[in-house]
Protein backbone atom coordinates (compact mmCIF):
# COMPACT_ATOMS: atom_id res chain seq x y z
CA UNK A 1 0.00 0.00 0.00
CA UNK A 2 1.31 3.60 -1.10
CA UNK A 3 2.12 5.98 2.02
CA UNK A 4 -0.20 8.80 3.56
CA UNK A 5 2.45 11.10 4.15
CA UNK A 6 4.24 10.81 1.06
CA UNK A 7 0.77 10.91 -1.03
CA UNK A 8 0.38 14.24 1.32
CA UNK A 9 3.61 15.95 0.78
CA UNK A 10 3.36 15.34 -2.83
CA UNK A 11 0.03 16.77 -2.94
CA UNK A 12 1.15 19.93 -0.73
CA UNK A 13 3.83 20.71 -2.92
CA UNK A 14 2.98 19.46 -6.43
CA UNK A 15 -0.71 18.85 -6.11
CA UNK A 16 -0.61 21.27 -9.12
CA UNK A 17 0.87 18.81 -11.37
CA UNK A 18 -1.27 15.87 -10.19
CA UNK A 19 1.84 14.32 -8.80
CA UNK A 20 -0.03 12.20 -5.67
CA UNK A 21 -2.28 11.26 -8.69
CA UNK A 22 0.29 8.92 -10.29
CA UNK A 23 1.87 8.11 -7.51
CA UNK A 24 -1.45 5.86 -6.19
CA UNK A 25 -1.71 4.65 -9.85
CA UNK A 26 -4.42 7.30 -10.84
CA UNK A 27 -2.72 8.15 -14.14
CA UNK A 28 -5.97 9.46 -16.00
CA UNK A 29 -6.93 11.63 -13.13
CA UNK A 30 -3.29 12.24 -12.95
CA UNK A 31 -3.50 13.70 -16.70
CA UNK A 32 -6.21 15.58 -15.82
CA UNK A 33 -4.33 17.25 -12.80
CA UNK A 34 -1.56 17.89 -14.93
CA UNK A 35 -3.30 19.85 -17.93
CA UNK A 36 -5.69 21.83 -15.68
CA UNK A 37 -3.66 22.88 -12.70
CA UNK A 38 -4.89 20.02 -10.47
CA UNK A 39 -8.10 20.46 -11.57
CA UNK A 40 -7.86 25.05 -11.42
CA UNK A 41 -6.53 23.88 -7.99
CA UNK A 42 -9.82 23.33 -6.51
CA UNK A 43 -9.38 19.17 -7.31
CA UNK A 44 -6.20 19.26 -5.24
CA UNK A 45 -7.89 20.99 -2.17
CA UNK A 46 -9.91 18.54 -2.00
CA UNK A 47 -7.63 15.37 -2.57
CA UNK A 48 -5.69 17.50 0.92
CA UNK A 49 -9.07 16.76 2.98
CA UNK A 50 -9.46 13.43 1.80
CA UNK A 51 -6.08 12.44 2.27
CA UNK A 52 -5.97 14.21 5.68
CA UNK A 53 -9.34 12.63 6.71
CA UNK A 54 -8.28 9.09 5.37
CA UNK A 55 -10.64 8.61 2.50
CA UNK A 56 -8.27 8.74 -0.34
CA UNK A 57 -7.12 5.64 -1.71
CA UNK A 58 -5.13 4.19 -4.42
CA UNK A 59 -6.33 2.97 -7.82
CA UNK A 60 -7.29 -0.89 -6.21
CA UNK A 61 -8.88 0.71 -4.14
CA UNK A 62 -6.89 0.27 -0.91
CA UNK A 63 -6.60 2.66 2.02
CA UNK A 64 -3.16 4.64 2.11
CA UNK A 65 -1.20 3.37 4.76
CA UNK A 66 -0.43 5.69 7.79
Amino acid sequence: PKSKIVALLLAFFLGGFGIHRFYVGKIGTGLLWLCTGGFFLIGTLVDLFHILLGKFRDNPGVPLRQ
